[in-house]
């Protein structure tokens, strides 16, 4: 029997909800590019709509565990050598993370982690694990591809329209009493006519890149693997060779870019003066494709008008994070591939992965990041060892 280490967020700091704001939510069943949802074995564990992403909830695992002789840890607590998570680390089998509240699995812990054969992401996103030291220790690393690529895409929608539009600082006078239309407006502009581009055009830059084309806004992409002749004639897209090229023309920039060694910090001082001045830049992607104090320097200069998003290096971001303070941003915690509704599809992907994996059997390709040594599945297209 196997023992699987579950790092996921704390509970509610309020608590449980008495009550959801829903009664259900509605039954995903495929993907848009023909995927099938996940599809465990018998009862998840949960009801659909409930929340399960947090340590209370256990993405609904303890019951399939206990049934099967299984050990399950799971803990929020993943920092210093007195964590739960470094003493259980040694003898685990399996360690599943989140995106959100990721346990970092560098080389130094893989190091440490002899028996640990599976490393599992619920959700999307494996770069909090060293992939290199994963592949030469045949440890398989795998994640429940597209479970919540639609979260992320409306997401990046929301907070292009919250920064283009102003929103957060007109709510804020809403709440304080006031009624000051000027200085709402001051900074508000539409989105039409706008020129809108992804940097990066995998699951979810193609599927903002939809949302996008009912906002009469010309579409710009730049992506190492370009889209097929169909696709760009479908939603008009004018490709880019390079991303200089892509934001030297866009009024709303998008991140959807993975992160690996080659791309950390490829948004730099260098790119952002090559940005149309006042574009508004989104990021959910991950924190560390930015160089933070030089998206802070382009929002006090004014070379950006905005920057957006829920992805953070660190995670969770210390409170001086200097994100947390800078000019015309609308920055939340990393949520926006933990809706409800997400953590349903997440939840049972994770469990299909473990039965399959316990059980000795293959993963859907789609799944797989690292597999026998090598890239494989989706991490063949997303990332480098």
């Amino acid at each position: 029997m196997a023992k699987i280490l579950c790092v996921l967020y704390p509970d509610p700091v309020t608590g449980y909800p008495p009550r959801y704001a829903r009664d259900d939510i509605p039954e995903i069943t495929g993907y848009p590019n023909g995927q099938t949802a996940p599809s465990p074995e018998g009862d998840p564990g949960f009801s659909p709509g409930e929340l399960i992403g947090c340590v209370s909830g256990e993405l609904g695992l303890r019951s399939w565990a206990q049934a099967n002789g299984h050990e399950l840890i799971v803990t929020s607590d993943k920092e210093g050598v007195d964590s739960v998570f470094e003493r259980h680390l040694p003898d685990a089998d399996v360690v599943i993370s989140q995106p959100f509240w990721p346990a970092y699995l560098s080389a130094e812990r893989i190091a440490r982690a002899p028996k640990l054969k599976l490393a599992l992401t619920a959700g999307i996103g494996s770069d909090h694990v060293d992939l290199k030291a994963a592949a030469e220790h045949g440890i398989t690393v795998a994640e429940v591809t597209f479970s919540n690529s639609i979260s992320v895409a409306e997401h990046v929608v929301m907070t292009a329209l919250t920064l283009v539009r102003n929103f957060v600082p007109s709510h804020q006078i809403a709440i304080n009493g006031g009624w000051n239309i000027a200085d709402c407006v001051s900074r508000s502009y539409d989105i039409e006519g706008m020129q809108f581009g992804t940097l990066g055009a995998g699951r979810i830059g193609l599927a903002v890149l939809r949302r996008m084309k009912p906002f009469d806004t010309p579409l710009h992409y730049y992506d190492p693997h370009r889209l097929s002749e169909d696709i760009e004639c479908e939603l008009g897209l004018t490709y880019h060779d390079s991303p200089e090229s892509l934001v030297s023309v866009c009024d709303i920039v998008n991140v959807q870019t993975p992160l690996y060694p080659s791309t950390e910090g490829f948004i730099n001082d260098a790119l952002l003066s090559k940005f149309k001045r006042g574009a508004y830049l989104v990021n959910t992607a991950r924190g560390g494709l930015c160089d933070r104090e030089a998206v802070v320097r382009a929002l006090e200069s004014g070379q950006l008008a905005g920057y957006g998003g829920d992805v953070w290096y660190p995670q969770p971001a210390p409170v001086d994070h200097p994100w947390r303070r800078m000019p015309n941003h609308a920055m939340t915690p990393h949520i926006s591939g933990t809706s409800l509704s997400a953590q349903t599809r997440y939840a049972a992907g994770t469990l299909e992965i473990l039965q399959n994996f316990l059980a000795g059997k293959s993963l859907r390709e789609e799944y797989l990041i690292v597999d026998a040594g090598n890239l494989a599945g989706a991490g063949a297209n997303a990332y480098q060892l």
